[in-house]
């Protein structure tokens, strides 16, 4: 389980190619490293991958097929860097939310809005993945832990919404770097996914005996 509370960025100083597979060395911070261990879980990106590898600071991490089609992950190149963050564990403070690094989908980065001490970014989303969507709501972009600001439909059939950024979460995390056309890893929030497909479940059972066939 992660919190969506970003540790860190780290570079990836290296990626092996293989026939659908790659693997990710990482250079780790001291601090990052400290009682890591092969077989633990980081998220890159809010992607949960398990550690295969320790040779001083790189770290090394398998990234399967299914990784590498629905996350951004298999465009990274070496010299880029992905947010860190380590398994959370029994006792930790959670200061954002609860996430499994299982990533749902990618979302565009559209416009880009400054203004003093913070930033608003927009993002869009496939249209089925709208109704996960609400102002104030929580969800994992690139492994942080945000909350939505607004919400609206896009004229492409997508669906937009919109987080706000301080400066501690831009120094802290590669959003700082995203522009516009970039793809970012999605993580709806479970507790709301499972209420949304529970109501639509019941609905349409509901529905159903309402209406025979």
């Amino acid at each position: 389980m992660f919190t969506g509370i970003v540790q860190g960025v780290a570079k990836v100083v290296a990626v092996r190619e293989l026939d659908d597979f790659r693997v990710h060395v990482v250079e780790m911070p001291p601090a990052m490293r400290e009682g890591l261990e092969i077989g633990a879980s980081v998220a890159h990106n809010g992607v949960c991958l398990t550690v295969t590898a320790i040779d001083g600071d790189s770290v090394s991490f398998d990234l399967m097929r299914e990784t590498l089609r629905l996350t951004n992950l298999g465009a990274i190149v070496p010299g880029q860097c992905v947010n860190i963050e380590r398994a959370a564990r029994f006792g930790d403070e959670i200061g954002g939310h609860s996430m499994s690094g299982h990533i749902i989908s990618m979302a565009e980065v559209g416009a880009i809005e400054e203004a003093p001490n913070n930033r608003r970014l927009w993002f869009s989303l496939p249209e089925r993945l709208g109704r996960f969507v609400f102002e104030k709501g929580y969800i994992g972009v690139d492994g942080i832990s945000l909350t939505i600001g607004d919400v609206r439909q896009s004229g492409s059939g997508s669906v937009e919404f919109s987080v706000n950024l301080i400066p501690e979460t831009l120094s802290r995390t590669t959003l700082q770097d995203r522009a516009p056309g970039d793809q970012v890893n999605i993580e709806i929030d479970p507790q709301t996914q499972v209420i949304v497909e529970t109501v639509e479940r019941v609905l349409s059972q509901k529905n159903g005996r309402s209406n025979p066939l």
